[in-house]
């Protein structure tokens, strides 16, 4: 099979992903969740026209003259209303949130206010609507506010309780087994034999799928052992696994044997060997309605893949309107000469930083060797270089994904 582009990969993986259901949630359970249902005020808001400061409540016309004193005839706070008509001559104490009583059309601060018992005298003029917030200022009954796909932050569910809504519609988290597969690997915390690694991938995996907003299920370390491998693959199924994240093992060599246990399981490859460094042995497929994803085992390669292809699948799965905002494009000065690339699109690891006249500058690493994630640790971008790009001198242009 030759190496397909990174779009094409793309397309092919992203093709018929169904979003996971949804479930209802309180407010206080519903943060990070990604919105299944547009969303409408049940409400106006503000219901009534409201004051907006501490003052008092009056008509705009009787605050011409601040020798003229106009009658103070009860007040008002919020929770409460006045119940009459207020007449010219007359002004009414008001609180901040307070309903402005009908016949007021201002509000005059109390800073700006002299009194004596009952009697106002207004030392600013102020034009009629004076800080006072209209019915519907922020929003009416009916009106859709939050849609399908939106994420909820603070700001979106302080909106959704404003809007009376103590439950949300979310899409489930999409559930991700992780499957890490080698004779060579043991566990963080063990102690490796003479010829073993500590297995590192799983635990970024892991935590990359809660970042985007799906549950990890750990199915462990696997030995290279065709009955043991299916055993756990069983797990998945049986876990009903949105997608089957596996780590290493599918490459070429006569020990990878994660495409064969899957081919025998009725996996339906998708695609395998993408154009690109690192990764290139990606493999992806679809086994029933769970999807699998076969992700590189060198430790670099695992995580770059993970951005490039786990999370957009991640968004789909969860139907998220935009993309989840772990990483973001950017385009930045390159600090040294890079050379022509060949046909595999390259993602180079870099530090960032701010030059004197506040450009962004790239500076990618000597070593980029795919087995090394103490580079990948420190570096804050990934330089793209897409396939036969040609030569780039230092102070020109380039793009890069930021690491957040």
């Amino acid at each position: 099979m030759s190496l397909i582009s990174i779009e094409e990969a793309l397309e092919r993986l992203l093709k018929n992903v169904v979003p996971t259901n949804s479930e209802r949630l309180p407010l206080l359970e519903a943060g990070d969740r990604i919105l299944a249902e547009d969303i409408s005020a049940t409400r106006t808001q503000p219901p009534f026209s409201a004051s907006a400061m501490d003052g008092y409540a009056l008509k705009a016309q009787d605050t011409t003259n601040s020798e003229t004193a106009l009658r103070v005839i009860g007040e008002v706070a919020a929770g409460h209303n006045f119940r009459g008509t207020l007449k010219s001559g007359e002004a009414l104490r008001i609180f901040t949130g307070a309903p402005v009583p009908d016949g007021a059309d201002a509000i005059l601060m109390q800073e700006n206010a002299r009194r004596d018992g009952d009697n106002l005298y207004c030392l600013e003029s102020v034009p009629e609507g004076k800080f006072i917030r209209p019915a519907g200022l922020d929003f009416r009954e009916g009106q859709i506010l939050l849609k399908a796909g939106d994420p909820l932050g603070f700001r979106e569910l302080s909106l959704a309780g404003a809007m009376n809504h103590a439950a949300l519609p979310v899409h489930r988290k999409p559930v991700m087994a992780i499957l890490a597969n080698g004779d060579e690997l043991v566990e963080p915390g063990q102690t490796p034999g003479p010829n073993q690694i500590i297995a590192s991938n799983q635990v970024g995996i892991a935590q990359f799928v809660k970042d985007c907003g799906g549950t990890p299920l750990m199915l462990g370390i696997a030995p290279d052992d065709p009955r043991q491998i299916t055993a756990r693959v069983k797990q998945a199924i049986e876990a009903r696994a949105d997608v089957l994240v596996t780590l290493g093992g599918a490459s070429v060599g006569d020990h990878d044997l994660i495409q064969d246990v899957l081919g025998a399981q009725g996996m339906e490859l998708g695609f395998w060997r993408i154009a690109m460094r690192p990764g290139k042995p990606l493999m992806a497929g679809s086994l029933g309605p769970m999807k699998v994803l076969g992700l590189p085992g060198n430790p670099v390669s695992s995580l770059v893949c993970a951005i490039l292809f786990l999370r957009p699948l991640l968004d789909s799965l969860l139907n998220r309107s935009t993309p989840s905002a772990s990483h973001s494009m950017a385009k930045a000065i390159v600090s040294v000469n890079l050379p022509a690339n060949d046909l595999r699109q390259d993602y180079l690891r870099a530090s960032l930083k701010t030059d004197k006249t506040s450009n962004l500058v790239a500076e990618p690493f000597e070593k980029q060797d795919s087995s090394m994630l103490a580079l990948l640790a420190k570096a804050d971008a990934l330089i793209i270089r897409p396939p036969h790009a040609p030569a780039v001198k230092a102070g020109e242009t380039v793009e890069l994904i930021r690491l957040s």
